[in-house]
């Protein structure tokens, strides 16, 4: 008789609780490795950091194998992946930039749910642009609407580049800490 994947996976994690089965173990980390690398490796653009957030979801798994209670191990792997990679985002303070949400909303706009927080997105970033000071809304717009380089910027207003630079740090802070929730709702929803 043979087993659905589900029923072998959860054979498997049996074996692992009761009898610290490291083939049991070893036989999901070839199954399921290389698939949670790639789900982490989709969302970070970085080889080290997917594998070792890769490795900590396997270890995790050996070491809490007593305790855990898992109906679907796929379901469980890539929500660990996904939470994961928001951990690593948070403590290395790395967000997508800006501009990439934008197109990332574009590209999910198909979707009934996408489109309407895509809409909703976009009308809480015009607002906060038109938040900012008169100056980093100009500077702002020259950089990411025209596509100018800081030094471009900085000839055009005959200021500094490095003005330009501070200028450009307090804009976007100020929107991804106002945006951050909504782009993480977007993100989750499309997962």
């Amino acid at each position: 008789m043979l087993l659905s994947h589900k029923e072998e996976d959860k054979l498997l994690l049996l074996q692992m609780q009761e009898n610290d089965d490291n083939l049991a173990f070893d036989t999901l980390y070839d199954k399921y490795w290389e698939q949670m690398y790639n789900a982490a490796y989709k969302r970070l653009k970085d080889a080290d950091y997917a594998k070792d957030i890769t490795q900590d979801i396997f270890l995790q798994l050996w070491l809490r194998r007593k305790e855990l209670s898992i109906d679907n191990l796929v379901s469980y792997l890539h929500t660990s992946v996904r939470n994961n990679v928001f951990k690593w985002m948070e403590k290395e303070q790395r967000y997508t930039p800006i501009p990439e949400v934008l197109i990332q909303l574009g590209i999910a706009k198909d979707q009934t749910d996408a489109e309407i927080l895509r809409k909703e997105f976009l009308i809480k970033y015009e607002r906060l642009i038109n938040s900012l000071t008169p100056s980093q809304q100009e500077i702002f717009r020259m950089k990411y609407q025209e596509d100018l380089t800081t030094q471009q910027i900085a000839d055009k207003l005959q200021i500094s580049r490095k003005t330009v630079q501070n200028q450009l740090g307090k804009s976007m802070a100020q929107l991804r800490e106002s945006l951050g929730p909504l782009y993480l709702m977007f993100l989750l929803q499309n997962l």
